[in-house]
């Protein structure tokens, strides 16, 4: 993909993906209860956090080693999947099987229900192996956390990789949720991405208008993270830097699936970074994908068109939070 904003060599970027997927996304009529439902559509992609932000990398031509686990014949069928669409793979093969998420889409009324399966659990030496290589690779640049863990791993853990990270000098981008990410701020990472649903259910209480999340994000950020980006749906996106904050307002679309509009955000912000944009052009490159993957069917992202058609019309404002 080419886009002008993004030239030159970009800093080194590790992704990982603990927990990765195999997508399997249905639209449906309507579902009814206790019966059997045929669907209308069938899609089958890779999915988790991680993965989606690789594939997204790649198609904004920013290269990533992707550090994954995989198991059984779903993760050899991921494989394949994932053959043609990241640029750079590092697997770790675990007994059990990869996890398979389930997207429904019902047309009428129109509504999207998400299943997320359980994954292999990792050996203990396996994932210290994992954790070794991806955390050597990051301090060259960044390295991005994202996505759900096996239940049996600590929710402190992305906190203890940005402490890792941090000490040899790379950074950290984080996106996730819960204690994960509650641990994680202490740690001090680069770049957080919390949903407002997200951020809302940190703070224990609804927030209302834009004003309210900025300064929310903006006291987040003076807690030791460098940039924290608030995506907020049909309202665009926050980021509060050290220097300003900044609001992009989404472009009007026909959505047709969410499933990985916060990854191809995470993703846009990074490649933004690592390549030396400023954070206003970040923002409006991390729109406008999140705008083209909404667009898209099920799981699929968005689409070299999709950024060129999006990015004029997205306008960056200074907020002065």
């Amino acid at each position: 993909m080419s886009i002008t904003m993004l030239h030159g060599k970009a800093l080194p970027i590790g992704v990982l993906s603990l927990n990765p997927a195999l997508d399997m996304t249905y639209e449906i009529p309507h579902l009814l209860e206790d019966q059997k439902v045929h669907a209308v559509a069938t899609r089958f992609d890779p999915g988790g956090n991680g993965i989606n932000v690789g594939r997204a990398l790649k198609r904004l031509d920013t290269m990533a080693m992707n550090y994954c686990v995989t198991g059984g014949a779903i993760g050899q069928f991921l494989k394949r999947l994932l053959a043609e669409q990241l640029d750079g793979e590092d697997y770790e093969e675990v007994p059990g099987e990869t996890r398979i998420n389930g997207t429904f889409i019902e047309r009428s009324p129109r509504v999207q229900y998400e299943v997320s399966g359980l994954g292999p659990e990792i050996p203990p030496s396996q994932l210290n192996e994992l954790l070794g290589r991806f955390v050597e690779h990051s301090v060259q640049g960044f390295g991005v956390l994202t996505g759900t863990m096996q239940e049996s791993l600590p929710p402190t853990l992305y906190a203890d990789l940005t402490q890792r990270i941090n000490a040899r000098g790379g950074k950290v981008v984080v996106d996730a949720h819960t204690d994960s990410l509650r641990y994680a701020i202490d740690a001090h990472p680069f770049l957080i991405k919390p949903n407002l649903y997200e951020l809302e259910t940190m703070l224990g209480r609804p927030l209302a208008g834009i004003e309210a999340i900025a300064a929310e994000a903006r006291a987040l950020q003076k807690q030791g993270v460098e940039y924290v980006c608030v995506s907020m749906g049909d309202d665009g996106a926050l980021l509060v830097g050290p220097d300003n904050t900044y609001h992009a307002a989404a472009p009007a679309i026909i959505v047709r699936s969410s499933v990985g509009a916060g990854d191809s955000m995470v993703a846009a912000l990074v490649a933004g970074f690592a390549h030396g944009i400023n954070p206003q052009e970040a923002l409006r490159l991390a729109v406008a994908c999140a705008a083209g993957t909404v667009s898209q069917p099920g799981t699929e992202l968005f689409s070299e068109q999709d950024v060129s058609d999006y990015l004029d019309k997205i306008v960056v404002l200074t907020l002065d939070v």
